[in-house]
């Protein structure tokens, strides 16, 4: 379980109680939208609707990163404790990257996991930073000198009790304690407000912060090469902590997985939650 430090009360984190699922949470059937086929190995081999373009990104971004993201030839979702979630209605595809042994990779865990992943490879260490809930910064330049965070009710202060660490393994082990402490209560304190949905980029959040709140990520986009038309891939964690999943588009079969902007009206629907319009944020 994760928790916030808002005064001396401790709240669950991401999408809530199992009562406050969606209601398809208690299927355990695979139905609907098609799933991807086996054999396609990373997003950016995911094929765009007819008449689309990927749009072009720098090769050192942090889109190029979520597009080259490896894909599992098997579409299950699994729980961080090994067993399949519930609904397996929501995912597309399902991300090769580990979940972790503990019920703290959730929603916005995963964003944050995913944007520190690829600053980390391109060694932009000081880039790594995320406010806990109580907007205590946790920097992991700091980390890595062997400083520690005490929290004692909803104070942070951070100590020096290790020596100087930079191993990924250590990494690892700061993330675990942004993802305690963080959530998306905090990360859409954090995130950029995107003005205008039609400037929608790949790295993208959708966000509602809150107890419960949730995100997903958009990992690709693409551009109609007539109309301008621009149409997105999402991923997401959820609660409990799960395998990063790519979503299907259940609404519109034609596009699926892709969403369309044109889609989104006022209101961006999901397979387990509904954001608005102007929940769109950017790191």
């Amino acid at each position: 379980m994760k928790y916030t430090i808002v005064g001396l009360f401790l709240i669950i984190a991401c999408a809530g109680l199992a009562w406050k699922l969606s209601p398809t949470q208690s299927s355990t059937t695979s139905t609907g939208a098609e799933t991807l086929k086996n054999n396609i190995a990373t997003i950016q081999e995911i094929p765009v609707p007819a008449g689309y373009q990927r749009v072009k990104v720098s090769p050192t971004s942090f889109g190029h990163y979520l597009r080259n993201l490896p894909l599992k030839s098997d579409p299950t979702v699994y729980l961080y404790n090994g067993q399949k979630k519930r609904n397996q209605r929501a995912q597309y595809a399902v991300v090769d990257i580990d979940v972790g042994k503990k019920n703290l990779q959730q929603c916005a865990d995963a964003i944050m996991r995913l944007r520190a992943e690829y600053l980390f490879a391109q060694k932009q260490f000081h880039q790594i930073r995320f406010n806990f809930t109580s907007g205590d910064p946790a920097l992991y330049t700091q980390w890595r000198k062997g400083y520690r965070a005490r929290i004692r009710g909803n104070k942070v202060s951070w100590l020096k009790s290790r020596s100087y660490d930079p191993s990924y393994q250590n990494f690892r082990k700061y993330l675990e304690v942004v993802f305690t402490y963080a959530g998306s209560y905090s990360l859409a304190r954090e995130l950029k407000k995107v003005q205008n949905i039609r400037d929608l980029r790949l790295g993208d959040v959708f966000i509602q912060g809150g107890f419960p709140g949730h995100a997903v990520l958009v990992v690709d986009v693409a551009r109609h090469s007539r109309t301008g038309e621009v149409v997105f891939l999402l991923a997401q964690s959820y609660m409990p902590a799960q395998d990063i999943h790519l979503l299907k588009n259940l609404n519109n079969s034609r596009l699926n997985p892709w969403y369309s902007i044109r889609q989104v009206r006022e209101e961006l629907e999901t397979p387990e939650w509904t954001f608005k319009k102007n929940n769109l944020k950017r790191f």
